[in-house]
C-alpha cells in the first residue's frame, strides 16, 4: 500500500509540474515602438531590469553596470558545461565569452557568460500568482553598450535555442517547451512560458476558450519561421511570382521589427491592390511620410471600431491541418496615423535583396495571443482580440 501511495504521489507531483506555467508582464514603450519584460536577477539582493523581447537572439544580454549591488553574480569557466553549450563560445583568460548580434544596433555584443537566480511570476492563466526563482541563470554581460538607454537595459533571449530564457526554463522546471505572447497595443501585455491556460476577459479558459488556428513552424535557421503561401486583400489573392512566397524560406515572426517587411515586389503587390481597394471606398490616396510610401487622407476613412480604421482586411494565407488558413489583420494592424490628416499602410519595402523576403512585425503581432510550441513545431495564433472588444492589456502586474 505505502509503495502505490508513493508512486501515486509521485505521479501527481509530475502532472503538477507538468501544468506548471508562468507569466511576466509586457510593456510597450511607445517613443520606440519597443515591447520589453521586467524580471529580477539576483539572490538575496534582486535587479529588476527591463529587457527587450527577442524572438531572434540566442543568449540573453544586459548592461553589467545595472548588475554592480549584485554580490551572486559570478563568471564561468571556458571549460565549463554552462559555457561549452552555447554555440560560438569564446575564450578571456578561463573567462567565457559570446558574441552574437545587437537588435538594437549595428554592431554584435560582446560579453562575459555569467550566472545568477532569476525570478518571475506563476500564473493560473490570468493573474500574476508567486514568486519561483530560476536558480541558475546564464545570460551574457558586457559594458559600454551606447546602443542600449533607458528604459531598455538589455534583450531577453527568446529564441528556439538551447540557451534561451524561455529553453532555460522550460528545461530546468520540466514543463512543456512553450511560449505565448500578448503584445499590448498600449498598457501591460502578457508573455506566458510553459502556457497551459489564456484566460483573457471575456475568455475564462473553460466554456470560452479563445480560439486558436495551427500552422507548421520551422526553427531551423534559429528563428521562428511560417510559411505564408498566399496574400489577400479583400479576399481578392495577390497576383505573385510562386516563387516571391514559395521559393523563400518562410516568413519571420519578430519582436524588434516595428513593421512588416516585404520583398520590393510583394511591398508593390500588395500596395497597389490595397489602394484599389481603398479608392474604391472612398479613401483617397495623399503623398507619402517617411519612413513609409504609401499614405491615406484619414479623413475620407468611414468609421473606426474596436478593430481600427474601416480599411480593406489584409490576410496571409498558411498551410493548416486539413488546407490552408488565413491570418486577418484590420485596420489596428495595417494602418499608422502619422497626424490627424494622414494614416499610412504599416508595411515597409524592404527592397529587392532583402536577407528575408517577409519578415512580420510587431504592428501586425500586436492585439493577437501569439503561441510557440517547440514541442509540436506549431505556430498557433488567435483572431484580433479586438473583434471580441477585449485586448491583451487587460491586467496589471501586482
Amino acid at each position: 500500500m505505502m509503495g502505490k501511495l508513493c508512486f501515486l504521489s509521485i505521479f501527481t507531483a509530475m502532472i503538477l509540474t507538468s501544468q506548471a506555467q508562468y507569466l511576466l508582464p509586457i510593456t510597450k514603450h511607445e517613443p520606440t515602438q519597443q515591447f520589453y519584460t521586467t524580471l529580477d536577477i539576483g539572490t538575496t539582493v534582486k535587479s529588476p531590469l527591463n529587457l527587450l523581447l527577442d524572438l531572434g537572439t540566442n543568449l540573453t544580454w544586459l548592461n553589467c553596470h545595472q548588475l554592480q549591488s549584485l554580490t551572486s553574480l559570478h563568471t564561468i569557466a571556458c571549460d565549463s558545461d554552462s559555457c561549452k553549450v552555447i554555440p560560438g563560445n569564446g575564450c578571456n583568460e578561463n573567462s567565457c565569452l559570446y558574441q552574437q548580434p545587437n537588435p538594437l544596433g549595428s554592431e554584435n555584443i560582446t560579453g562575459h557568460v555569467v550566472q545568477d537566480a532569476a525570478s518571475f511570476s506563476t500564473t493560473d492563466g490570468g493573474n500574476f500568482l508567486s514568486q519561483v526563482s530560476l536558480r541558475i541563470f546564464t545570460f551574457s554581460c558586457a559594458y559600454n553598450l551606447q546602443d542600449v538607454s533607458p528604459p531598455v537595459d538589455g534583450v531577453l533571449s527568446l529564441s528556439p535555442g538551447s540557451s534561451s530564457f524561455t529553453k532555460q526554463v522550460t528545461s530546468d522546471f520540466n514543463v512543456i517547451p512553450k511560449l505565448a505572447l500578448c503584445l499590448p497595443s498600449y498598457g501591460t501585455g502578457r508573455f506566458y512560458v510553459a502556457g497551459v491556460y489564456y484566460i483573457i476577459p471575456p475568455f475564462d479558459n473553460s466554456t470560452n476558450q479563445i480560439p486558436k488556428t495551427l500552422t507548421p513552424m520551422r526553427t531551423d535557421s534559429g528563428d521562428y519561421l511560417i510559411s505564408v503561401q498566399s496574400i489577400y486583400v479583400d479576399g481578392t489573392p495577390l497576383t505573385l511570382n510562386p516563387n516571391l512566397l514559395l521559393g523563400g524560406v518562410g516568413a519571420k515572426l519578430s519582436t524588434v521589427v516595428p513593421y512588416t517587411v516585404l520583398h520590393t515586389d510583394i511591398y508593390n503587390a500588395l500596395a497597389q491592390s490595397f489602394t484599389l481597394k481603398a479608392e474604391a471606398m472612398g479613401i483617397s490616396k495623399v503623398a507619402s511620410v517617411a519612413p513609409f510610401k504609401d499614405c491615406f487622407d484619414a479623413q475620407n476613412v468611414a468609421g473606426k471600431d474596436m478593430t481600427g480604421p474601416n480599411v480593406p482586411k489584409i490576410e496571409f494565407g498558411l498551410p493548416g491541418k486539413t488546407g490552408e488558413v488565413t491570418w486577418g489583420f484590420y485596420g489596428a494592424n495595417t494602418m499608422v496615423k502619422v497626424s490627424e490628416m494622414v494614416m499610412c499602410l504599416a508595411f515597409y519595402d524592404g527592397g529587392m535583396n532583402p536577407n528575408d523576403w517577409i519578415v512580420i512585425g510587431t504592428h501586425q503581432l500586436q492585439e493577437y495571443l501569439l503561441e510557440f510550441d517547440l514541442s509540436t513545431s506549431t505556430f498557433a495564433f488567435s483572431d484580433s482580440l479586438l473583434l471580441h472588444s477585449t485586448t491583451c492589456s487587460s491586467i496589471s502586474p501586482s
